[in-house]
């Protein structure tokens, strides 16, 4: 939900004094009454009381940084925590927002960049940290300190993507493969982030923006086997996601290129077995999971699949046939097993 006014993306975009700076006449302060006794004294931020903070609940790892893409569970109030004048609480999958452009309220800023994962908090802002001597009418009057409840769910340092996706192509051609390195892995936890979320077709967007930073090659071995390792998880993620999109062509192709980086990767093979199974190419998906269940021979997932390949098989049997005593043969667990169409 937008933080002031319909139409304006992100919080506190469009609604801040031109001038952050300039002193404000003297407005009340309300008290946190959402808070307990219990609960940490309010810390001041900022060392003149613009900003003030009251922690809920301890976060763990390092602070956001400024450069940061976060998501996060905020709710905004007048008065003292009575008036809801912004929520984005009904969200099950808060969207990423980007800090200085997505997020433009100076003390939450402050606020967020003090907030480790998982962490939850109180935020006091004074109205020169928040819209301003003008407000941002009709949600918020003139000369206002808001409140805002804050629980930072999660966050993506993109500072190397910020700066790579700025230069020139010439430019970018010149960069030290570890700065390359770095940039197409912050992709990737882009795309994990959203895959995780059930966007599949934004994580299929963000893993094909890694690869095509690694499209270079290096004459340099060592070199060479980073890049193809880089490759290889991103092979892997797109494999999986083209499969959670339904389109088990894509998700063979990846699979295959995956595999010929590393013929006896496991979760390769199981992929490609998976996807030649929806596309009813039973005997090439029987190979690849037989093949990956030489390799790990005791993974749950793979074992169910050949159940439910075998299973498949009978019942196409039967359909075809009325074959009662169709008979498919499996191994778990190092040990055969036979399935027929009554099982």
């Amino acid at each position: 939900m937008m933080a002031g006014g319909a139409g304006r993306e992100g919080l506190g975009a469009g609604c801040r004094d031109p001038d952050p700076t300039s002193a404000p006449t003297p407005a009340s302060t309300p008290s946190l009454s959402l808070a307990s006794e219990s609960l940490e004294p309010l810390q001041d931020l900022t060392g003149d009381g613009g900003v003030r903070k009251q922690q809920l609940r301890p976060g763990t790892g390092q602070p956001v940084p400024p450069s940061s893409s976060v998501a996060v569970k905020y709710s905004g109030y007048l008065g003292n925590w009575n008036k809801l004048f912004c929520s984005n609480g009904n969200s099950k999958y808060p969207r990423l927002m980007k800090l200085g452009k997505d997020i433009t309220l100076w003390g939450l800023e402050i606020g967020l960049l003090s907030m480790t994962k998982g962490e939850a908090a109180l935020f006091v802002l004074a109205p020169e940290y928040a819209y301003g001597q003008r407000g941002c009418p009709p949600s918020i009057p003139p000369n206002t300190t808001v409140l805002f409840k804050v629980e930072v769910l999660d966050f993506i340092d993109s500072e190397e993507c910020d700066a790579f996706f700025e230069l020139t192509y010439e430019q970018r051609d010149r960069l030290p493969l570890e700065k390359l390195l770095k940039v197409a892995a912050t992709e990737r936890e882009f795309g994990n982030y959203f895959f995780y979320k059930q966007c599949f077709k934004i994580a299929k967007d963000r893993y094909k923006r890694a690869l095509s930073i690694l499209g270079c090659s290096s004459s340099s071995k060592a070199e060479q086997s980073q890049i193809n390792a880089s490759k290889l998880l991103l092979f892997l993620n797109l494999s999986l996601t083209y499969l959670k999109l339904e389109r088990a062509d894509r998700a063979l192709k990846y699979g295959e290129l995956a595999l010929e980086m590393d013929q006896g990767n496991a979760k390769a093979l199981f992929r490609c077995g998976q996807a030649c199974l929806y596309m009813k190419e039973y005997s090439k998906s029987r190979d690849f999971l037989a093949r990956a269940q030489c390799i790990q021979p005791f993974n749950r997932d793979i074992n169910n699949e050949l159940k439910k390949l075998a299973r498949t098989v009978a019942a196409v049997h039967l359909l075809a046939h009325g074959d009662l005593s169709i008979t498919y043969k499996f191994w778990e667990k190092g040990q055969e097993h036979c399935l027929t169409s009554r099982d």
